[in-house]
């Protein structure tokens, strides 16, 4: 198996391969890793990982808080992340190459990455300004009957669009917007559904595309019927998500 060393970036969030992630660097612990990252040639790939955070804090403490006011502020890389990060994040994330990495005046910085592949957690290191980590890069396998099965999933996410924009259709993609790559549309359909984080990770970590698109089947008629029963429900834009605060 393939590893790589690749600076880490855990976030409450999922990123899938193919999807756009915009950031907003203030912590130094990210802005050190986006000043190491500038100094990629702009012919080579600014790459990062980035993983979901299972127990911890996206943005660390830095000032005394709730529920206890003489808490000690942490600081460093692992900060918010426990004395083991390793054990704080997800074990399947996701490679992210930042196409943009812009440095505004006061330091901080705006990022725009998008995800590639997906990489399994090995090992976490500390010791230097910001996280890196050791990775395996996990290959997509396709899986038996993926092709009948994006199509199906396909004609659900439409009727899943359609419930959730109220049956407004110049709210919704037409065939043409959509993919027809079984891959690419279980990371999209992924990504665009209104789930909770473990779920997302979940198909994620899917060993397959086939699997993904089966489980994404179940999740787009649940989620359908659970709409269909609710008086109304307001509009969503579906294939964007908030900025990270970080």
């Amino acid at each position: 198996m393939t590893t790589v060393r690749l600076p880490l970036f855990p976030l409450n969030s999922v990123l899938f391969p193919g999807l756009v992630l915009p950031l907003n660097i203030f912590e130094e612990r990210y802005r050190a890793m986006m000043r190491e990252l500038i100094k990629t040639p702009e012919d080579e790939p600014r790459r990062f990982a980035v993983v979901a955070i299972r127990d911890g804090h996206e943005v660390a403490r830095s000032a005394p808080g709730l529920p206890d006011p003489t808490e000690v502020p942490e600081s460093g890389p692992a900060a918010g992340f426990g004395t083991d990060p390793v054990r704080a994040f997800s074990a399947i994330g996701c490679v992210a190459d930042a196409a943009t990495v812009r440095e505004r005046a006061d330091g901080t910085f705006e990022v725009l990455a998008t995800g590639t592949t997906r990489v399994r957690l090995v090992s976490v290191d500390a010791s230097g300004p910001f996280l890196t980590a050791e990775l395996e890069e996990l290959p997509e396998e396709p899986g038996d009957e993926a092709g009948a099965l994006a199509e199906g999933v396909l004609r659900a996410f439409r009727q899943y669009q359609k419930r959730l924009a109220g049956a407004r259709e110049r709210s919704l993609a037409t065939g043409a917007d959509l993919p027809d790559d079984p891959s690419v549309v279980s990371y999209l359909v992924a990504a665009a559904m209104m789930l909770d984080t473990p779920t997302k990770q979940r198909l994620l970590q899917a060993p397959d595309t086939a699997s993904r698109l089966r489980d994404e089947l179940k999740l787009l008629r649940a989620e359908t019927a659970i709409i269909r029963s609710l008086p109304s429900l307001p509009a969503s834009e579906l294939t964007r998500g908030p900025t990270s605060l970080n």
